[in-house]
């Protein structure tokens, strides 16, 4: 039986259930304490008789072992009879307690306040408050007269002093001064003379804003030192008046924690705080600016950020100034790499209040915004107000991510659970058009190197598919690594930016402008025309036109190129911009004045006499909704970032344009194949970001790039890119980005067939993200990872019943049943599997689905599936997505064809 043994107080013993002992006398607890004081040392019996008697009476020796049988019997009831005690043992002359170091309270006490002198503010305070809580009252209460305890005594009771200072001092470095004030006052009550307890207390009371009771604090403490010990106060507490008087800065308790860097905080928020009112508008602005910094600190950071964010936007509203919201809703340009949601329904609501502001703005001065509800741009069906299109209901509240499309619940796979019906194909999967001037049947944009088309999806067995229009660069091609340059400055990896070579346009197209304008290159020498990622761009006279074909209008304009020289003006594709676009100097715009540059929102020209206002922040509104909408079908996403892209381009705006650019990759998922045009969209986040200094975007470049060559199986170039956006993680304290690059490692183990390895590395990946506040990323992804693994190994699905699938569950629910021999409920289930969400794991889900059709003989969703994967055909499935991979698409491809023989 464990026991334990109190001196702080009473002296007593506790069972190991904490319930008392009976010691019987007061000789038997005297003898216990002075073996206690002794600390695990031997006390001769003839020491006890002199310090248990006075004068000892006759007997005395065998009184004491008479005391000592007893406490044996107390203390360890369970021993049998002629068996040597093990805790209160005789040794030689005398007899010694051998109770753990960690059985007397006054040894624990100990223990404790000397690991808190080693510990930082916040480590210290919990130690030294379960420290004192160990004292009942005086140590070694009963025996307070007695010449064997009055040293220790005096001992333990200094050491409780100092540890009630050392709490003080703890919280007011943590900012509790407030707290620290009651339990000085009372130390000091007890203990007049500790100058250090009277400094502590006249912090604590300047910290909580009473400077004038801590003044008098410290000449109470001057008089009662002079008056009655005839001494002047020590230097401190003299320097600590004249700091008070003064207002020092390094009394505030942040200056205190973290020196020069703390101090400056401190002065800039106190500033702040005197000189901006409570109900200041910019107060607003200013939070958001924190909860951007907050949010990428992660864990609670994050999901406070999230929140305050929908309640900073929400009190923007209620204040009635479109322009204020529009602000506040832009200013979080927080750089997104995950395609689900953390939160729906607060990304619902900032998409809807996004696009209530935009309306609110257009209804202002100038003409309304093509991209704001209500207002059908020409050539767009008019976008749909409010929240994202998840076409699927929300699964559980706030902080998960909704299966998209109808699908079922997720969580544990329920066998006999029915599904949705399946959506089928999609009816209409029609190409965004591309930039340009949106809505006058803009070309889309064939990229052609060496006079040969590059498509996405390139190599063997890829399909011939014409590329949608560029929403990045302008241009469409496949991105390759330029060897030799890796790791040169800002590590931006800069120069591996996909190629771009002459345009094809096709379509309903027109006879090209052609455009007088000239640029200037770094050096000042004449520069060619390039598009937005630095490369050249061929005259539009190389330009392959096919359709009926009008004349346009010869135009000229001038511009500035991002780093400041002269530029010509451009599109959102990086073709020159006409100057019916932009009124440049002395130019007259209709019904405005001479020499003011104007802008259409949308790139075309207006169709009044006013030209919109505020474009940097229509453009940032519309970044917001095309990341907040993503993985939904709408069009509303995707026009959204066109839109954005443009006019961040026409401004020259390399902040605006970076926040534009997420957009665009978040609304890059129409169809399977794309991971070169990611690839092209981080190769230019990153160039971008390097040269203006933007680091959370240059990171979300390189994880772009990081998932786009995994998907391309080019894990030389992904590795690469991990290491570069680690080591600006680590430089610029972003917690974040190693969440996302461990899970990475886990898949290049998974992609070179390291499966035991892999399955490790998933595991331990998966801990990084419980608390990491991205329960979009993190619900159901362990168990897809490891399914992924299996199925690449020709192994059934995990049939565990406790698997939480997540918002997966309806693509691993007929694996699972097959797994299980239930072929007909697998079928049923197939049946009812929706369309994947077009995320990152778009080609993942479809493999998942075509394997289970595969093996149910579903030649309907196998035609599906072959026809959705086949753009993808030189990818990695599942790789796109940094995290996981099923192998190659072409190999799905293959089965699939074999299948439908």
């Amino acid at each position: 039986m464990r026991v334990g043994f109190g001196v702080l107080g009473p002296v007593v013993a506790w069972d190991a259930d904490e319930r008392a002992i009976a010691l019987k006398g007061p000789r038997h607890r005297a003898v216990l304490a002075r073996l206690i004081v002794a600390r695990r040392r031997v006390v001769p019996v003839s020491r006890l008789v002199d310090d248990l008697w006075t004068e000892p009476p006759p007997g005395a020796v065998g009184a004491v072992r008479t005391f000592v049988a007893a406490l044996r019997r107390a203390l360890e009831p369970q021993r049998p009879p002629r068996t040597p005690a093990r805790l209160l043992v005789t040794e030689g002359p005398g007899y010694a307690l051998r109770a753990d170091a960690d059985a007397v309270d006054a040894w624990r006490f100990e223990q404790d306040v000397s690991a808190a002198a080693t510990l930082p503010p916040d480590g210290a305070l919990p130690r030294l408050e379960e420290a004192l809580s160990r004292w009942r009252g005086p140590a070694y209460a009963e025996f307070a007269d007695e010449d064997w305890a009055r040293g220790e005594r005096s001992r333990l009771a200094e050491l409780r002093l100092h540890a009630v200072e050392r709490q003080a001092e703890a919280r007011l470095a943590l900012g509790r001064a407030a707290e620290a004030v009651p339990d000085l006052e009372a130390h000091l009550a007890e203990h007049p003379w500790r100058e250090g307890a009277w400094r502590a207390l006249a912090l604590a009371l300047y910290r909580t804003g009473r400077q004038g009771d801590a003044l008098a604090v410290l000449r109470r403490a001057r008089a009662l030192l002079v008056e009655q010990l005839g001494v002047d106060p020590g230097p401190e507490l003299r320097r600590l008046e004249t700091d008070i008087l003064d207002h020092a800065p390094h009394l505030d308790p942040a200056t205190a924690r973290g020196g020069a860097a703390a101090q400056v905080w401190a002065e800039a928020a106190a500033a702040y705080d005197r000189t901006v009112a409570s109900g200041a508008r910019a107060r607003l602005e200013s939070t958001v600016g924190l909860l951007r910094d907050l949010s990428m600190a992660g864990g609670d950071g994050l999901r406070t950020a999230r929140q305050q964010r929908v309640a900073a936007v929400a009190a923007a509203e209620e204040l009635g100034d479109p322009e204020l919201t529009a602000r506040v809703i832009g200013a979080y340009d927080v750089p997104a790499i995950w395609t689900r949601l953390d939160d729906p329904e607060q990304a619902a609501s900032i998409v809807a209040a996004a696009e209530h502001t935009l309306a609110a703005l257009a209804a202002g001065p100038g003409v309304p915004d093509e991209g704001a509800p209500g207002v059908e741009p020409p050539g767009i069906g008019a976008p749909g107000r409010g929240a994202p299109d998840h076409e699927g209901p929300g699964h559980g509240g706030p902080g998960r991510q909704a299966p998209d499309r109808g699908g079922p619940g997720h969580g544990a796979i329920d066998p006999g659970a029915p599904g949705p019906k399946a959506t089928g194909q999609e009816s209409s999967d029609h190409e965004a058009p591309a930039h340009g001037a949106p809505g006058h049947g803009a070309p889309s944009h064939e990229t052609t190197v060496h006079g040969t088309p590059d498509h996405e999806a390139t190599g063997p067995g890829a399909p011939d598919h014409e590329a949608p229009g560029r929403a990045v660069t302008g241009h469409e091609g496949r991105g390759h690594e330029a060897p030799g340059n890796e790791g040169r400055g800002h590590e931006a990896l800069g120069t591996e930016v996909p190629s771009h070579g002459a345009t094809d346009h096709k379509g309903p197209a027109h006879e090209a402008p052609t455009h007088e304008a000239t640029g200037r290159d770094t050096l000042g020498h004449s520069a060619p025309k390039r598009a937005a990622t630095g490369h050249e761009l061929p005259s539009h006279g190389t330009t392959d036109h096919k359709g009926p074909a009008h004349e346009t209008p010869t135009h000229e304009a001038t511009g500035r190129d991002t780093l400041g020289h002269s530029a010509p003006k451009r599109a959102a594709t990086g073709h020159e911009l006409p100057s019916r676009w932009v009124f440049g100097p002395g130019s007259t715009a209709p019904g405005g004045n001479l020499g003011a540059p104007r802008h259409s929102t949308l790139g075309h020209g207006p169709t009044g006499d006013a030209v919109p206002r505020h474009e940097a922040v229509r453009a940032r509104l519309l970044a917001t909704i095309a990341v907040e909408s993503r993985g939904g079908r709408s069009e509303r996403g995707r026009q959204a970032a066109r839109q954005a892209e443009e006019i961040a381009r026409r401004l020259d705006d390399p902040a605006l344009l970076a926040f534009a650019l997420n957009g665009v990759f978040m609304q890059t998922f129409d169809r399977a194949g794309l991971a070169p045009r990611r690839d092209a969209t981080g190769a230019e986040l990153i160039a971008l970001s390097a040269r203006h200094g933007l680091v959370t975007f240059e990171v979300l470049g390189h994880l772009i790039r990081l998932q786009a060559r995994s998907a391309l199986a080019d894990f030389a170039s992904a590795d690469r890119h991990a290491a570069a956006a680690d080591r600006l993680g680590e430089r610029h304290e972003r917690p974040l980005v190693s969440v996302f690059t461990e899970w990475y490692r886990a898949l290049r183990l998974a992609a070179t067939g390291q499966t035991a390895e892999a399955e490790a590395a998933y595991r331990d990946a998966a801990t990084r993200l419980e608390g990491a506040g991205m329960p979009g990323l993190e619900h159901g992804l362990l168990p897809l990872a490891l399914l992924c693994l299996r199925v690449e190994q020709g192994r059934p699905a995990p049939t565990d019943a406790d698997l939480d699938w997540g918002p997966y569950a309806p693509w691993a629910r007929p694996l699972v049943l097959l797994a299980r021999d239930h072929r007909a409920e697998a079928a049923a289930a197939l049946r009812a599997v929706p369309e994947p969400p077009r995320d990152l794991l778009l080609e993942a889900l479809w493999c998942l689905t075509g394997r289970a059709a595969i093996a149910v003989g579903d030649r309907e969703t196998m035609a599906r599936a072959r026809t959705a994967l086949a753009p993808a055909a030189a990818e990695l499935a599942g790789a796109g997505s940094g995290l996981l991979t099923l192998g190659p698409v072409s190999r799905h491809l293959a089965d699939l064809a074999h299948a439908l023989r």
